[in-house]
């Protein structure tokens, strides 16, 4: 399918691999896609901007980036740049069209309804769309596709009302006459409202008051005292804020030209510079419009489709899409006048070029032909390049391709060329599919696992999904004859546990499972279980994993990921196992008792692993320390020795002058763990027997169930 994207700092139109449909989405295919000339040109402005000038402007990340170079070294954050830069942004935030498929617990639409879509995360400029059913809303029979295209814009400035609370006969000043401001102007007409319009382009003035403004003025310094003359000296009851600019005189504006204990609200991007005097004498309310309102950037309410209770949310982003619909259903609101062309995708370029030179086209479509759905066979799933797999190399396939995957694992694969031969990328969004496959070479991009799992080329797969997904996905490769390398954790329950059998992928022949265990790999580790392998008591091991703070909204604490202690805790218990080498007989684990939301009891615990030769391993988790201080340390007391491994760069034995071995950056066994699969895929001899796998897995359910007992 077609779809514009921002590639390399350069508008591109390119043919990506179309999305497949998920619980709680619709697929779409677009009949209109709405291009806004403020969100998207400064997209594109940007991209423009030398790298020095971006690095400025975003001091965060170029800490993160020398922070990782200091930790991982120079290599990894050059890595993580150069994917950046190479990686596609997906432009558009608004579209309509009619529903393709649906799939599973999607129950507010059926395939060939026509729907408007929202969000900068779905509903790009692309000819099929996958998005979730809470950026889903029906389109009334009467109301164009076009027209209906623009209702992610309709949405942001009907918020933008709702926040300001307009009451019957009250007069509102709407500062900027862009799309917003326009949209506004007629939002404020439909609720009762007197409205001044003011800019400083007397075409869009011009614009405001054919579609209803009470008072079209120009944006000058005088312009307060105008509006305060117009409002018997009082000032405008409510001022909304649907201008963009750099410092803060318009806000400054709005302030002046606002009565006493007045509202303002902020939908555009100005300076917020405040000034106390300007708000504290008139005693003013200064309100934020979120967007689309309530539920925007929530992904519990947008991703995972749960609604907030009309009762006591009256107005979700999802109504507010359906009401600015009706609004053009009823011909309150009219978008004939601001929209400026109807335009072919494959005219792209030129559209963007027409749009920066002229400021009085305010957005433009683009149009994707008729909305008639295809039959979903029709839809490709996959780009093929011309790609041969070099005689002796493994052919690999990869599932899922986020930041981690990557930054770590792809350029470890083309590093070792001489052993494996990228065959296909499959990630549920097909331009990052594509732009992975084209960044390190892989035969072909997809948005369908299957496609992966049925390429004759493919021997082995890495999967790297959410945390959810791996068990099923494991167990789908291993059923299809492929060898498998699964980030951990291996699975998330005893359930999806019951899929692996031990005996069965034991049996000569049968394909390697190998769970993302890098650390049992790391050159540190290699070298303590040597220190252990002949002690002659057991022993006693403390590990400290200082894992940081993730928020408790992050997808790593839903469903998708499980919690820590399942997702990232398990290297531990997979660590110990491998260093011990005897089967666990008990586990313990208590946890801090968090005394709000903002720690979770799977994230700051301590367990303790007891194993059938005596020894004890206890794992000291916390997101409550310092990220300046090292994230893993381990000692080891055992014969009359103390091992102290310090974040995988400095392994030392209490008594030695000079350490064991140093590191420059942690080794954490990436690279290792990557050629011990290759040789377990050509020996057909597991690097991690299974039942190791599995035991860690079932050790974290424990520990899991006792956090929370």
């Amino acid at each position: 399918m077609k779809q514009v994207l921002l590639s390399g700092g350069k508008l591109v139109v390119e043919d990506v691999p179309a999305p497949l449909p998920e619980p709680g989405t619709i697929l779409v295919r677009t009949a209109f896609s709405c291009i806004s000339t403020g969100t998207e040109l400064a997209a594109l402005r940007s991209a423009s901007m030398p790298l020095w000038k971006r690095a400025l402007a975003q001091p965060a990340k170029v800490r993160a980036i020398a922070e990782l170079a200091v930790t991982q070294g120079p290599a990894a954050a050059l890595e993580r740049v150069r994917g950046k830069l190479a990686e596609p942004v997906a432009l558009g935030y608004s579209a309509a069209g009619r529903v393709l498929a649906a799939g599973a617990g999607v129950t507010a639409f059926r395939v060939g309804d026509a729907v408007a879509v929202a969000g900068a995360q779905c509903a790009f400029h692309a000819e099929i769309l996958n998005v979730p059913q809470q950026l889903a809303a029906a389109v009334p029979d009467n109301v164009d596709l076009g027209d209906a295209a623009t209702v992610a814009l309709g949405a942001i400035a009907l918020q933008g009302v709702r926040r300001a609370e307009p009451t019957l006969g009250e007069t509102v000043a709407v500062i900027g006459l862009g799309v917003l401001g326009q949209l506004t102007v007629q939002i404020l007409k439909a609720a009762g409202a007197r409205v001044l319009a003011l800019d400083v382009d007397p075409a869009r003035i011009a614009l405001a008051a054919s579609l209803g403004a009470d008072a079209p003025l120009v944006a000058t310094d005088a312009a307060p005292d105008q509006v305060r003359r117009l409002c018997g000296g009082h000032g405008a009851d409510a001022v909304i804020i649907t201008a963009s600019a750099a410092d803060d005189t318009i806000v400054a504006q709005a302030f002046g030209m606002s009565r006493r204990k007045g509202r303002v609200v902020l939908v555009g991007d100005v300076g917020l510079d405040l000034k106390r005097a300007d708000l504290y004498a008139k005693e003013l309310d200064f309100r934020i419009s979120c967007s689309y309102g309530p539920g925007r950037y929530d992904a519990d309410y947008e991703e995972r489709g749960v609604d907030y209770p009309l009762a006591y949310v009256r107005w979700t982003e999802n109504r507010n899409m359906a009401a600015y619909l009706r609004l053009l259903e009823t011909g309150a609101v009219r978008v004939g006048e601001i929209i400026g062309g109807r335009h072919r995708v494959e005219e792209a370029e030129a559209v963007y070029a027409a749009l920066r030179a002229d400021r009085a086209r305010l957005l433009a479509l683009f149009d994707f032909g008729p909305a008639d759905r295809p039959s979903a066979g029709a839809v490709p799933r996959a780009r093929p390049t011309a790609a041969a797999r070099p005689g002796g190399t493994i052919g690999i396939g990869v599932i899922g391709a986020g930041q981690y995957t990557r930054a770590m694992h792809l350029p470890l694969l083309r590093e070792l060329a001489d052993h494996f031969c990228l065959r296909g990328v499959a990630m549920r969004t097909g331009h990052k599919a594509a732009a992975v496959a084209a960044e390190f070479g892989a035969a072909f991009a997809t948005t369908d696992a299957d496609a992966v799992l049925a390429d004759p080329e493919t021997q082995a797969v890495l999967i790297a999904t959410r945390h959810d997904l791996h068990a099923r996905l494991a167990q789908r490769a291993l059923a299809a004859g492929k060898h498998v390398l699964v980030e951990k954790p291996l699975a998330l329950s005893a359930s999806d546990l019951e899929g692996f059998d031990p005996a069965a992928l034991a049996a000569s022949g049968a394909p390697v499972l190998q769970t993302g265990f890098n650390r049992r790999f790391s050159p540190h580790a290699a070298q303590v279980r040597e220190l252990v392998a002949q002690r002659a008591q057991p022993l006693m091991l403390s590990y400290r994993m200082n894992a940081g703070y993730i928020p408790a909204e992050h997808w790593v604490h839903g469903p998708e990921g499980g919690g820590r202690n399942l997702g990232e805790a398990c290297h531990a218990y997979d660590l110990f196992s491998f260093l011990i080498g005897t089967a666990i007989e008990r586990v313990e684990a208590v946890s801090i008792g968090p005394g709000n939301g903002h720690y979770r009891r799977d994230d700051n615990f301590c367990a303790t692993l007891r194993y059938a030769d005596g020894s004890i391993a206890t794992l000291l988790y916390t997101a409550m320390g310092s990220a300046d201080h090292p994230k893993e340390q381990m000692e080891l007391f055992c014969d009359g020795r103390v091992i102290r491994l310090d974040d995988y760069r400095t392994l030392t034995v209490a008594g030695d002058e000079r350490p064991l071995l140093s590191t420059r950056t942690a080794e954490k066994g990436q690279r290792e763990q990557w050629l011990a699969f290759a040789q377990a895929v050509r020996t057909g001899n597991p690097a991690i027997p299974v039942a190791e796998q599995i035991a860690a897995v079932r050790v974290a359910l424990a520990v899991q169930d006792r956090l929370f007992a």
